[in-house]
């Protein structure tokens, strides 16, 4: 019998793979939830860097925010990548969810980057 975490990270590693298949090269979003915060990055996996990131514990955005949870804050979140990754010049991305489920502040994060001019 597989654990929780065992099941998780075998959800991640399916969604990854399928990711990498239709990317065409195309940078990754990847999000990652916590309890009490959500962060976001652009990587590029041909170099392994990471092109932009985000996260509700940035300054910026930190005063405008009552916590770091709820779809507020990953909304705010997504608009800030969204914004960094234009600076860069970045328009396509794919998103990576994770091992989350397209719901709640993930869905809002990602509503937000599109509103942001990201495309995915």
């Amino acid at each position: 019998m597989l654990t929780s975490v065992q099941l998780r990270l075998r959800r991640r590693k399916r969604v990854r793979s399928r990711l990498k298949r239709k990317s065409n090269g195309q940078p990754r979003l990847s999000v990652f939830r916590s309890n009490k915060n959500i962060y976001v990055q652009v990587i590029d996996d041909a170099s392994g860097e990471t092109l932009v990131a985000a996260s509700s514990l940035d300054k910026e955005l930190r005063p405008a925010l009552k916590g770091g949870w709820g779809k507020e804050a990953a909304s705010a979140v997504g608009k800030l990548v969204a914004e960094r990754a234009s600076a860069k010049g970045l328009t396509e991305v794919v998103f990576d969810r994770g091992s989350y489920l397209y719901h709640g502040r993930v869905k809002a994060l990602a509503d937000a980057a599109r509103e942001g001019g990201l495309k995915f």
